[in-house]
């Protein structure tokens, strides 16, 4: 067994990528008084509102480090689907969004609600919504990461919703929060070593 060394103004975690190759049987909906609302051109400070409430927990930032020009180019790209879960107030408290980066498979980039929501069987009904959006005819995979920074429950959920794991990689990459991108007692259950310093 080797330990390897992560700096302290980094993080670690492995990325699990799991498929369904075969469309899941249809199954009634679950119900919920959540509803998808698909975000053709969303503002970035909406996205990016967004994105912190649900991913701020789990150290998401990619979206937060990118510029504003490059962040704009990705979610116009017209491989990308970009939905919003809305609440019955229309408060959005989900994300979920598709991309198919060619030929016929479609990558599901990101698929959260808010921490809050967690545990209450809404995480059925969107995928469910995931899976009529993304099951496309000629579409032959449907891929998903997660990593041991996410929900811990994550990985059993895909799992239980027919995915297989493939691959496991280790990504290492900057904290976010020793970048300024999400507050320091962001992801509390993460220790910022950083801080130490």
């Amino acid at each position: 067994m080797v330990l390897i060394p992560v700096a302290d103004d980094e993080v670690a975690t492995i990325v699990t990528t799991l498929e369904m190759r075969t469309r899941p049987p249809l199954r009634p909906m679950p119900v919920t008084p959540l509803r998808l609302v698909h975000w053709q051109t969303p503002t970035l400070e909406a996205y990016r509102r967004l994105f912190t409430r649900i991913g701020a927990p789990w150290l998401w930032f990619s979206r937060l480090a990118m510029d504003e020009a490059r962040l704009v180019e990705t979610l116009a790209e017209p491989a990308r689907r970009i939905f919003a879960v809305a609440d019955p107030r229309g408060i959005e408290v989900g994300l979920l969004e598709l991309d198919s980066p060619g030929g016929d498979v479609v990558d599901i980039a990101y698929f959260a609600l808010v921490p809050e929501l967690a545990g209450k069987g809404h995480g059925r009904w969107l995928m469910a919504q995931a899976m009529a959006l993304a099951w496309a005819p000629g579409v032959a995979c449907i891929r998903v990461r997660t990593c041991t920074l996410d929900h811990p429950s994550a990985l059993s959920f895909y799992r239980a919703q027919g995915f297989v794991a493939t691959a496991r990689t280790i990504e290492t990459f900057p904290d976010p929060r020793a970048l300024g991108l999400l507050p320091a007692d962001a992801a509390s259950q993460i220790p910022y070593l950083a801080s130490r310093r």
